[in-house]
């Protein structure tokens, strides 16, 4: 991801209703870390189609062989029935990169149609937690997917 790129997401991608919970400026200590280059490193990738940019993948190695994904779609592309194969695109990805044990995900609990596309791909839900985010408190969602199976 260029620093154009994430420039283009932080500030320009606005999502309607309550998903305006993931702009990137809702949170100002996720959009400082989104804008960093140095904290990106070359664990961020765009999905482009003719040019345009939309989506982004990012990855994080853990300890345990496991690799976590964040991703995002472009606002406009969002609840067109695209999502699954946006989603298997970046975890193929994620396979060829990184080899994990698994791959989890964290997502907002009210976020039903998120998680019921990953359950779609082969998530599970492995537990909850509360995060301080967006300047409040807020339940997630632990998910879990298995490339093995």
């Amino acid at each position: 991801m260029t620093q154009r790129q994430a420039e283009e997401i932080a500030y320009k991608w606005h999502y309607p209703g309550e998903y305006s919970f993931y702009d990137m400026e809702a949170d100002e200590e996720d959009l400082e870390e989104f804008l960093d280059a140095d904290q990106r490193g070359d664990d961020y990738y765009v999905v482009e189609k003719n040019d345009q940019l939309i989506g982004f993948f990012n990855f994080h190695q853990k300890q345990n062989g496991k690799v976590e994904i964040g991703l995002g779609m472009k606002p406009e592309c969002t609840g067109k029935g695209r999502g699954l194969d946006f989603l298997r695109a970046g975890l193929e990805l994620a396979i060829k990169t990184y080899c994990p044990s698994a791959v989890t995900l964290s997502v907002a609990a009210f976020n039903k149609r998120a998680i019921r596309l990953y359950q779609k791909a082969g998530f599970v839900v492995v537990g909850t937690f509360i995060q301080n985010t967006n300047g409040g408190s807020y339940d997630f969602v632990s998910m879990e997917w298995n490339p093995r199976e």
